[in-house]
């Protein structure tokens, strides 16, 4: 099934190549990286080795028939001295009581009765079910962080270099008019220097979220284990998501610790080393097991086979009884409850963890959302005083110096502003993937 649904998966991009850029919306790129990121497919994977574990322990407790076949040659049969019982003459007597050739042919049934370690390893065959089902829980949650993280930031640098893009002309119009006053003489090579430096960083800082946004693409193709030549179009817009009621309202939601995947794998884990406590104790049992056979024996002295096929059928019960073990029995049971203790203290570590987690994550995107309200108000108050001195500078009434100022001004705060959004879609899904909400 693995594989069918990778080769559906791996013809619709494709397809979706040959036909043009792959559109996806965020809800779509964390849905595709929950089926086929690598490191979904290796949990699904080991998932399916447990799967194999646990039949492997069920089939202990079923019948087990093993066949076996033999042919034996003498070269020299072996010849035994017994006492001579039949009368007068030496006192011991040679005999071969062997034929050359001897042919076996034997099956077995071989059926365990009792075992008490078998007994728990079938409670412990549910446990091991779960938690391969709980781990693969953590790879699509992760996977779908991992995914969001690498949408929001392809989708914020985009931003950037976009509002960049609006801002070369304004500045390459303010150098032209510039250069025609400096031909004029009404401005001295130094000003056009000014405004030239400018547009000069303006594009240098545009090229490097055209950067960003590429290797964003690529971290994104590589989450979603995709091909890297595999082209994407991003069709959520960034500040729809940011505003989205849901995203506001993460901050107000409350964790459910009981339900929480780490926990329940920690649980799982303690119950795990429970049953492998009685396991060990299971030790102190006798064990039963039981057999049938049944073989056919054939001689020859010329030939392989000179008679006909003797059978021989058997049944038995083979019982072990544990009596002394000089410690090593009950140094097992004490290393096992000693690792109990431990899985006891890392599913308190766990739960604190992400009590903690929660805390310092729902204060990050608390922060984050401030700072960002707080930077979006000085981006467009930034921008405002710059786009009033351009024109002032266009009619003459303001200096190159004062037009380069403000816009480095407006480049820090549109700088600063990149990093406030990328700091908030980060904190929210920090937030998210502690609260389990993927």
């Amino acid at each position: 099934m693995r594989t069918i649904t990778t080769a559906i998966l791996a013809s619709l991009v494709l397809l979706s190549t040959g036909q043009g850029p792959m559109a996806l919306s965020l809800q779509q790129a964390m849905e595709l990286a929950a089926k086929q990121s690598y490191s979904v497919q290796n949990s699904e994977l080991e998932a399916e080795k447990a799967q194999h574990r646990i039949n492997e322990v069920l089939a202990i407790g079923l019948p087990q028939i093993n066949a076996d076949a033999g042919i034996q040659n003498y070269i020299e049969v072996p010849v035994s001295v017994v006492p001579n019982f039949f009368g007068p003459g030496p006192e011991l007597l040679e005999a071969q009581f062997g034929l050359p050739w001897t042919t076996n042919a034997k099956v077995q049934l071989n059926q365990l009765i009792f075992d008490g370690s078998y007994l728990v390893g079938l409670k412990a065959t549910r446990e091991l079910r779960q938690q391969s089902e709980q781990e693969l829980q953590l790879a699509v949650r992760d996977a779908k962080a991992a995914a969001a993280k690498a949408y929001y930031g392809a989708l914020a640098a985009e931003d950037g270099a976009i509002t960049l893009a609006e801002i070369v002309p304004v500045l390459e119009r303010s150098l032209r008019e510039a250069e025609a006053m400096l031909d004029n003489g009404f401005m001295e090579e130094t000003d056009a220097d000014r405004i030239r430096i400018e547009l000069a960083n303006v594009r240098d800082q545009k090229i490097i979220f055209d950067r960003q946004y590429s290797l964003a693409l690529n971290f994104l193709r590589f989450y979603l284990g995709l091909p890297a030549s595999t082209p994407l179009e991003l069709t959520d817009d960034l500040q729809a998501l940011i505003d989205a009621p849901e995203e506001r309202a993460l901050v107000n939601e409350p964790l459910g610790l009981e339900s929480h995947v780490e926990h329940r794998i920690a649980a799982s884990m303690m119950r795990i080393q429970e049953l492998d406590v009685q396991n060990e104790k299971a030790a102190y049992l006798p064990k039963l097991n039981g057999f049938l056979s049944y073989q056919q024996q054939a001689f020859g002295v010329d030939n392989v086979v000179d008679t006909d096929w003797y059978p021989a059928t058997a049944w038995g019960l083979g019982l072990q009884i544990p009596i002394f073990s000089s410690g090593m029995r009950s140094n097992r049971v004490a290393q096992s409850q000693l690792a109990l203790k431990q899985v006891e203290v890392n599913m308190l570590q766990t739960d604190e963890r992400i009590r903690l987690e929660e805390e310092q994550n729902r204060s990050d995107a608390v922060t984050a959302q401030d700072l960002y309200e707080n930077q979006k108000d000085r981006l467009q108050l930034a921008r405002k005083v710059f786009e009033r001195t351009s024109t002032k500078f266009t009619q003459g009434l303001a200096s190159s110096f004062e037009l380069t100022t403000e816009q480095s001004n407006y480049l820090q705060e549109e700088q600063a502003y990149i990093q406030r959004l990328a700091d908030l879609v980060n904190a929210r899904t920090e937030l998210r993937k502690t609260l389990d909400r993927f």
